[in-house]
Parts: structure tokens; sequence; C-alpha cells
């Protein structure tokens, strides 16, 4: 009998130091979560910026705080979108958003999501991009980069042209000069409408340059034409949605790795989960700025069918230079509804 008793002691007394164990490693865990930093270049309030700040909120709250995750917006973990992938390559980083054209040289098939008049409409990117040729890209940028995994996409709406003058068809467009981003792709572009590109100016240059009579114009979205004020010097919005570039939620395989598989799956599901939230914060940011720049003067040019075609025929020499190599995947987009 005194045996037994000193049995059930001895397993009573080890559950009670067993219970006091996990008590003190589940306390430990949420008196120490793992921090982990986002690196955002756009500002506070921007609609990639907010689904930042959702993402981070979902995933403390779904890994009932194991995780936690610093945002840190404008810039202030990295000078550029570049720089914020090498932060993630070396895992210093755990997360950026960057636009999808950053990821491009290190997964060569995005190249193919970026072509000239490309989309009918945002929902027939959002098709694509949701669809297997969109995730199967994202797949991609773990598979080719080794060090970078893709998350989900963002919305960054589309770049349109802004002038001095009315455009209703190609023919308007000859001899405009318009600053571009400096690529060949855009440049190549351009002279296929036409126009001359332009390139070497900053956004903030844009303005003085028109006034100065070096360029006729621009193109971007709505919220950067709005908050460069470029209504007031080129009043003319030509809705050719000429390029609908995503952004990109990518993290730090080096990061990811250190973590739970469980709380990595957490962190895929979330940040997919994210992305309506920020295409509805997209289109009411946009929204916004049409209204602004309306109310000072602008006046917005939406294409007939007729000549959204003409544009999208007169891409002919930009897409045998440029997309032979991508030809499959470019039809596949075609070919989407």
């Amino acid at each position: 009998m005194k045996r037994l008793s000193s049995i059930v002691f001895a397993i009573t007394f080890s559950a009670a130091i067993f219970v006091s164990c996990t008590d003190k490693n589940s306390a430990t865990i949420k008196k120490h979560p793992v921090t982990l930093r986002l690196s955002e270049n756009h500002g506070a309030g921007y609609p990639t910026a907010l689904a930042d700040e959702e993402f981070a909120r979902l995933v403390k709250e779904q890994t009932e705080g194991r995780v936690v995750i610093e945002v840190r917006e404008g810039g202030a973990l990295a000078q550029n979108e570049g720089d914020a992938i090498e932060g993630l390559k070396n895992g210093d980083l755990a997360f950026t958003r960057v636009s999808a054209s950053s990821v491009a040289p290190y997964v060569d098939k995005i190249n193919a999501i970026q072509f000239p008049y490309i989309y009918k409409s945002s929902e027939h990117m959002w098709n694509v991009l949701n669809g297997s040729i969109g995730q199967e890209i994202l797949s991609e940028i773990e598979r080719t980069s080794k060090d970078l995994v893709g998350l989900c996409y963002y919305d960054a709406g589309s770049r349109n042209f802004y002038v001095t003058k009315p455009v209703n068809s190609v023919s308007d467009m000859k001899g405009l000069r318009i600053r571009v981003q400096n690529s060949q792709l855009m440049l190549d572009m351009c002279e296929a409408l036409g126009a001359k590109g332009v390139v070497g100016l900053n956004m903030t240059e844009i303005r003085g340059a028109i006034m100065n009579d070096i360029i006729d114009g621009a193109e971007n979205n709505f919220p950067s034409y709005e908050s460069n004020g470029d209504y007031s010097i080129a009043p003319y919005f030509i809705l050719d949605s000429h390029t609908r570039v995503p952004e990109i939620l990518i993290a730090s395989k080096k990061v990811l790795n250190r973590l739970d598989p469980k709380d990595v799956e957490i962190i895929k599901s979330v940040a997919k989960q994210t992305q309506e939230f920020e295409i509805q914060k997209w289109k009411e940011k946009e929204a916004a700025s049409e209204q602004i720049s309306r109310q000072n003067g602008c006046k917005v040019i939406q294409l007939t069918p007729k000549a959204y075609e003409e544009f999208q025929k007169a891409m002919a020499p930009v897409y045998e230079k440029h997309g032979q190599k991508y030809m499959s995947i470019i039809e596949a987009i075609r070919a989407t509804n």
C-alpha cells in the first residue's frame, strides 16, 4: 500500500512539474513573440500601406501573438524597392511590398504581365493574376529566386497618358513628347503610337518640364497625377490604361524558414486575405484622386472601343520586338476572359 501511495505521489508530482513548465513556456511565447519587419516605400495611408497594416493585424491575431509584424512606411527600412528585396534575400527583412517590375530581374516571366494594352480591363487583369497564370508566376518567384517567396498581388491601378491637348485617337498622339519610366519597352510603346518617349525626369520635374516646353505630358495613375498637381499644367487625362503593373507582397525565405511551419501557413493564408482589402482601398483612393483632379480642371477622356482597339493594334511592332519569348503566356492572357 505504501508502495502504491509512493507511485501515485511521484506521478502527481511529475504531472505538476510538466504543467508548470508548459505554463511557463506558454507565458514565454506570449511574453517574447517573434517580431518581423515589413518594408513599405509608400507613405502611411496609401492603399498598400493600409494593406500591410491589415496583414500585420491578421497575422498577430491568427498566430495568437506568436508572430508580430512591424510595418515601417515611407522607405524607413530601405531607400528603394531594390534595396528592400536585397534585405529579404539576406534575411535582414522579413517582408516587403514592391512593384512587379522590381521582381522581374529575378523572375523573367513577370515581364509577360507588364506588356502595354494586354488587359481589356481591371477585371480581366485580376482574372489572370488570380488564375493559373498569375499563381504560377507567384510560385516561380520562390523556385527561381530561391531567397524570395511571393505571397499575393496588390492593385496599383492603370497608367494613363496625361497631356496638354485632347487625345481621342492614335493620330492625336503624333509628335507628343511624353515623360516615361526608364524602360525600352515604354520608349518603344511611345514610338509605336507616333509619340516620343522622354526619360531622365523624375516625377517632381514634370510640371516644370511642361512649362518650359521640354515635354507635352507624362503617364501615371490617378493618385500620382493628383498628388503631384499635374492637372494644373496637363489637364487632359486619357483613360487608355496602357499598362497595369500589379504590386507584389513578398517574403524572405530565410526568415520564413526560422518560423514554425504552422505559422508560415497562417502568414501565406492571411496575405491572400488582404488582397481584396487592398483592392478596395485602391478603388477608394483612385476615385478620390479623380474627383479632386476634376474639381481642379482635369478633363478625363474615355477612349471609344474602336479607338482603344486602334491603340492595341499599334503595339504589333512592340510585341514583335519584346514579346517573342513570352508569347505562350501572352496568348494565354489574351484567351482569359
